[in-house]
């Protein structure tokens, strides 16, 4: 049996496979996030090994026998978070996630610096490690001062399991202190944030053991003594490792609380202006882009919340066929944007309201923002060298048939519907404690799943979606115009 343990922002899921790689069971336990500022977005460390200790608790309760036979562990997570530990490994502050933009003056400061870029191959955004933990520096200095270790969040779960500084290629180069070519940490990046490398966790890829988990955790969940703890990944890599996306010309789009257009690479391809992010696989010498948009499902279940009505409500009231895009325009930009615009200070709006826009139209018109927001992050991607033929389809939005239509029609690409099952990123950290556990072949693991089926793009529908989109595209300038 082998365990997969994912970090999210709403919660930890644990997920059991067995050496056929089949889904035995799961376990959840639920987290909240805290925004006592505009812009702000953190979560208390602990809360995180609560939710660990509940999700595996509850697979105990339904699936003791099984999770005994567990024999490696993989890690995924949020990425970008900054957690700051002091010499006894106490937690200086809350941890300020991937959507806390706090620190855009620190990342417009060290994106500045033209070594940032030429070494990490991505532009230093808000959301990243570095520039939060800088704003620490500027703002909190005495935290700042007592600060001797520096985790992204997995990696902090990873020292309450194993007590193990160590982090993994695939989340190390969301801080913008690596060097994503050479995978290694950059010395150079680090001392121009005032550390060095007795700050940072030491690194393995994805697939390597990095440490053996505790004797008194194994006690306590009923498991054996030696049980092996991956490298694990970031929570985009370890979805791709789900869904086998790991090789040259393979991709998905994955609708979660954010949203990503993820495509594969075997070569180092970076194109920071693009504002795409090129980042470290999980797997050794694998590399991948991806353009990342900050609300997906979130914008919709913001909505939703407006309204009164849950997400499925809405989507269903829309019916089975896709509509033409009714003039009305809606900007996801709830928390700010990623790719391309690389802003965390623009806000969303919705344009083009008459009389007649009623509850229907304007669900449509999320879901359509949405799907625009990905042909930016496509357009994105094929400035950096990657023109996208066909993606899969994950993530809670995905069982939206109608908004997979949307999406099918705005890229003009086809999207493909996996069979059931659960492929996202618990799976594919599951994966990686088998092949860490195991040493076998990575690729022969991370296989894709077989399509349930195949949703076309409405050719009939093409000009106006392009027109729609066009507008799209013209009002970002617009509204920044009238928001500086």
């Amino acid at each position: 049996m082998y365990l997969g343990l994912d970090l999210g922002t709403s919660g930890v899921k644990a997920l059991l496979i067995d050496d056929e790689q089949r889904i035995i069971a799961s376990g959840n336990g639920s987290l909240e996030v805290t925004r006592p500022h505009s812009g702000w977005s953190e979560q208390d460390p602990e809360h995180w090994i609560r939710a660990t200790e509940h999700a595996v608790q509850e697979l105990r309760a339904s699936h003791g026998k099984e999770l005994a036979a567990v024999k490696g562990i993989g890690l995924s997570g949020q990425m970008h978070g900054a957690t700051l530990l002091d010499a006894n490994d106490q937690v200086l502050r809350p941890c300020m996630l991937w959507n806390d933009t706090r620190s855009h003056k620190e990342a417009s400061t060290l994106d500045a610096d033209p070594r940032f870029r030429a070494l990490t191959g991505n532009i230093v955004f808000p959301g990243f490690t570095a520039p939060k933990v800088d704003w620490v520096r500027n703002n909190e200095p005495d935290i700042f001062s007592k600060t001797r270790h520096i985790l992204l969040p997995k990696d902090y779960l990873r020292l309450w399991l194993t007590g193990e500084y160590v982090s993994e290629m695939s989340d190390a180069a969301g801080t913008s202190w690596l060097d994503v070519g050479k995978r290694a940490w950059s010395q150079e990046l680090l001392a121009a944030t005032e550390l060095s490398l007795d700050h940072m966790p030491s690194l393995v890829e994805g697939t390597d053991v990095s440490g053996t988990l505790k004797s008194d955790i194994a006690s306590r969940w009923g498991m054996k003594s030696n049980v092996v703890v991956a490298g694990g990944a970031g929570d985009n890599a370890a979805s791709a490792c789900g869904m086998g996306t790991v090789g040259e010309g393979h991709a998905f789009i994955s609708l979660g609380t954010s949203g990503v257009l993820f495509a594969a690479n075997n070569a180092y391809l970076p194109n920071p202006e693009s504002a795409v992010h090129t980042f470290c696989h999980a797997l050794p010498n694998t590399w991948h882009q991806m353009g990342v948009i900050l609300s997906a499902t979130d914008a919709l279940n913001w909505y939703a919340g407006i309204t009164s009505r849950n997400a499925a409500e809405l989507t269903n009231e829309l019916g089975p066929d896709l509509r033409e895009p009714s003039g009305v325009t809606f900007l996801p930009y709830l928390s700010g944007e990623r790719t391309p615009l690389n802003d965390s200070s623009i806000r969303g709006s919705f344009y083009g309201l008459e009389h007649a826009s009623d509850r229907a139209v304007l669900t449509q018109a999320v879901l359509e923002g949405v799907a625009f927001a990905f042909c930016d992050c496509s357009r994105a991607l094929a400035a950096a060298g990657t023109q996208l033929e066909r993606v899969t389809a994950v993530g809670g939005g995905s069982r939206s048939t109608y908004w997979l239509k949307t999406i099918a029609t705005a890229l003009n690409i086809p999207v493909d519907v996996p069979a059931d099952g659960d492929f996202g990123a618990a799976f594919g950290a599951a994966r990686l404690g088998l092949i860490a556990a195991e040493q076998v072949n990575p690729r022969e693991i991370c296989v894709a799943p077989s399509t349930a089926s195949t949703i076309e793009p409405e050719t009939k529908l093409t000009a106006q979606f392009d027109a729609a989109y066009h507008r799209y595209h013209n009002l970002y300038p617009a509204l920044k115009g009238v928001q500086s």
